[in-house]
């Protein structure tokens, strides 16, 4: 939890340095009561740096499709010359993010994942799935992560300006 704490005060700081103004003093503290009511709800003290950055990856502002790159490259695993998300990867992942809308009472159950997972590895010959095939699926917007593009396009509608006048 410290060192969630501490890279959080200073991914902070540097954003306030970056866009004076445009940063909340605190920030940090909200995103830390954030990641421990997602994350650590037995109180025990821990919370998992791979879990926090998923939330603050998926919280960004960035495009939908970095998302999903960092997403890969947080969650798969080296097998020789190539990089892979296996089940296990994938329910990690899918759990870690379901604790995003869990917190505002929505989400999806643990049975839900599994069958996610169960038919996005059916028909695959290997235990693993390549990052294009990972970004293929996650462009079809599977209904367990849905909550994602929507939350992206809101977001980008509210950056959107246009000069039409009302009365």
């Amino acid at each position: 939890m410290q060192q969630i704490s501490r890279m959080l005060r200073k991914l902070f700081q540097r954003a306030r340095l970056e866009k004076p103004g445009q940063v909340d003093p605190r920030a940090a503290e909200f995103i830390l009561g954030l990641l421990i009511a997602m994350y650590d709800r037995s109180g025990t003290g821990y919370v998992k740096t791979r879990s926090s950055a998923a939330a603050l990856i998926s919280l960004s502002g960035d495009t939908l499709l970095a998302k999903y790159r960092a997403f890969f490259q947080f969650y798969a695993v080296p097998d020789g010359k190539e990089t892979l998300i296996t089940q296990s990867a994938l329910r990690s992942l899918l759990t870690d993010l379901n604790q995003i809308p869990a917190i505002v009472g929505e989400g999806y159950t643990l049975s839900c994942v599994e069958i996610v997972i169960h038919d996005y590895f059916r028909g695959v010959l290997n235990a693993a799935i390549v990052e294009e095939k990972f970004l293929s699926w996650l462009r079809s917007e599977p209904a367990v992560l849905l909550w994602l593009p929507t939350c992206y396009r809101l977001s980008a509608t509210e950056m959107g300006s246009h000069q039409a006048r009302c009365r």
